[in-house]
């Protein structure tokens, strides 16, 4: 085992400073414990890998792993569990956050070397001692890779049972995915010897596979149609399988089609169904409050997409504004430029438009009270949704949040704003905001802006309504949630910054 490096000596390397800090430190501990690991991945793309372009795939030894878990944790490295379709026992996701880069860490621990289609690593292929006990340091990055000899065997072998065109996930990106096994093994090409190679292949493999492999890595044809190869590897490694071909094929279809409606879910539907990876110890709600101009939006579009590529993530938007209408809204906003033009005034508590000082009249009572009952609803089923994620590991993220301490505005009930309302529809109204005091968020995130700044966003919103929303924003309280406010005055990047700090504390 290679000496311990120094983490003062290891931040000066031009290569090795635009790691992580908080990986840096991980790999640090691994080798002033002696920790037996390596990435065994493709040694060319590591550097992109650590610019957080990829997983950071280690092989640890079995005998290490409870040590590794514990070096992880103590660097605030989190297990998220995956859902139990894509989750296999030899395998766990610790994320990071760098909060210099902004950006998460995926370290990918494989207890055994587990192999195969995306969907279903279907071959646990027993030669983790060797490939750890060969594992060599990488020549400018302190961390142990595998030396070119083994990593040239395990591409072959790799592109023979996972370059499958009945896999969906590898067919979609297949021109891509052959062409990274390409430029690997036209690197490796450069420095392993055949000789070298052939005898490794004899060890791993078998004496009639060994020159096969070495005939088919400097051969100019490539992998993926090198027939005869990939049936003779897969024969050989068929007693490595989890399931047989026919058994194999049904979960791997049955994959595929969870794979499908997740992606649906994810990008069109928003349902509270996990789908790839939970957040650890259960799911959590985020709420982003502030005034119409303070970012919240902006916000709440930027964590979806920071944690939305590691980690399941749920939208959801209880405003009635310019967000995402659910289906129960949408016929009344396609109905709203319609009612616009028949009313030209609004009370005196909206905020766009002219404001009217007299009380509503008639029609716009009536349209009220419709328009309320009908956000009522759509508020507490989004409520119960929201609940429903946290509970199945979901990370919630809300642009508003419905509350009933301040009346008339602030996402609070909107009957207040009439003085003759049947008894039995406020109280109606009434209850979908009571639920959301029973059900509040984790962690409440209040975007403060000034007046000024507000008016500059939303030309469109009458001066003296802004500067009300903002002090009514400073006195409200979701009891039960920790609610932390953030000066959107800064500059975006050291808003966003900010939020995922609270975010990832939460986590």
């Amino acid at each position: 085992m290679d000496a311990p490096y120094d983490i003062g000596m290891i931040r000066r390397s031009r290569a090795e400073d635009a790691m992580p800090p908080g990986l840096l430190e991980v790999l640090n501990e691994f080798h002033r414990q002696q920790v037996s690991y390596c990435y065994w991945k493709s040694s060319r793309r590591l550097h992109p890998v650590f610019a957080g372009e990829g997983d950071i795939d280690l092989l640890v030894a079995r005998k290490d792993q409870h040590r590794v878990q514990v070096i992880l944790a103590e660097r605030d490295f989190k297990l998220f569990p995956s859902v139990a379709d894509r989750d296999h026992p030899a395998t766990l996701s610790f994320l990071g956050y760098d909060e210099r880069g902004g950006q998460l860490i995926h370290v990918h621990l494989h207890l055994q070397l587990i192999i195969g289609e995306r969907l279903l690593k279907n071959y646990r292929i027993p030669w983790e001692e060797t490939l750890l006990t060969r594992a060599i340091l990488h020549p400018t990055l302190p961390i142990r890779i595998l030396d070119p000899t083994s990593e040239a065997v395990l591409l072959v072998v790799r592109a023979c049972l996972e370059l499958r065109r009945l896999d969906p996930m590898t067919l979609c990106v297949w021109q891509a995915t052959t062409r990274k096994f390409a430029l690997d093994r036209a690197e490796l090409a450069a420095l392993v010897d055949r000789t070298t190679l052939r005898d490794l292949a004899a060890e791993l493999l078998s004496d009639d596979l060994a020159d096969l492999v070495a005939e088919a890595f400097y051969d100019e044809q490539p992998l993926e149609t090198q027939i005869r190869l990939r049936r003779r590897i897969r024969n050989h490694c068929a007693a490595y399988r989890s399931y047989n071909a026919v058994e194999a094929r049904m979960r791997s279809a049955w994959r595929a089609l969870l794979w499908v409606a997740g992606s649906l879910n994810k990008r069109v539907l928003h349902a509270p169904r996990p789908w790839n990876r939970r957040a650890p110890g259960g799911g959590c709600m985020v709420a982003m409050l502030g005034v119409d101009g303070s970012g919240k939006s902006t916000s709440v579009a930027t964590m979806r997409a920071w944690l939305g590529s590691k980690v399941d993530v749920v939208p959801i938007y209880f405003g009635t504004g310019d967000g995402r209408p659910s289906m129960l809204l949408r016929p009344f906003k396609l109905t709203m430029p319609l009612m616009r033009r028949v009313i030209r005034s609004k009370p005196s508590v909206a905020s766009h438009g002219k404001i009217s000082g007299p009380a509503p009249g008639l029609l716009y009572s009536l349209l009220l009270m419709v328009w309320a009952v009908a956000v009522a609803v759509d508020k507490r089923k989004k409520l119960v949704a929201a609940r429903r994620g946290t509970n199945r590991g979901l990370i919630v993220l809300t642009d508003r949040y419905p509350q009933n301490q301040i009346l008339g505005f602030n996402d609070g009930p909107l009957l207040t704003r009439l003085t003759v309302v049947p008894h039995w529809l406020r109280r109606f109204e009434g209850a979908a905001y009571a639920l959301a005091r029973r059900l509040p968020p984790d962690l409440v995130i209040k975007l403060v802006v000034t007046p000024e700044t507000a008016a500059r966003r939303e030309p469109e919103m009458d001066p003296a309504i802004i500067r009300e929303r903002i002090a009514a924003l400073q006195r409200l309280e979701l009891p039960g949630a920790r609610v932390v406010c953030v000066d959107a005055e800064q500059p975006l990047a050291d808003v966003i910054r900010a939020v995922k700090r609270e975010i990832w504390r939460l986590i």
